[in-house]
């Protein structure tokens, strides 16, 4: 007979770093090992066939964030979350574009193609 050990994993919401249609994305500290990761809250709609939780599972590549835990929640008004625990990137293209816009700058070539490599590769 086989069993498996139930591992309690807690997260500390820290700031909302994006969000989107069905989705808000925090900042959040594991309580265990103190990692800051992505938490992606993502509401179930019953209309639609949410097949994210299945594709993380499967995608393993060095430019696509790396998918660590995954967990259920209800709100008050008894929708249902899925929240995936991604690794945490402190960066984004859109926020370095954003801050070469704001400095009146064109984006440096050197950042163009490491962004455009790391989309083809």
């Amino acid at each position: 007979m086989c069993t498996k050990a139930v591992i309690t994993i807690s997260y500390m919401a820290e700031r909302v770093v994006g969000h989107g249609s069905f989705e808000v994305v925090f900042q959040a500290k594991c309580l265990e090992t103190v990692e800051t990761v992505a938490i992606k809250k993502v509401l179930q709609d019953k209309r639609y066939k949410n097949r994210e939780l299945q594709t993380m599972r499967l995608l393993d590549h060095p430019n696509v964030v790396f998918f660590k835990h995954c967990f259920f929640s209800k709100t008050e008004s008894d929708e249902l979350y899925l929240n995936l625990a991604l690794e945490y990137v402190p960066e984004t293209v859109h926020r370095v574009i954003k801050h070469f816009n704001k400095l009146n700058q064109r984006m440096p070539l050197i950042y163009v193609k490491l962004y455009a490599h790391q989309v083809w590769c």
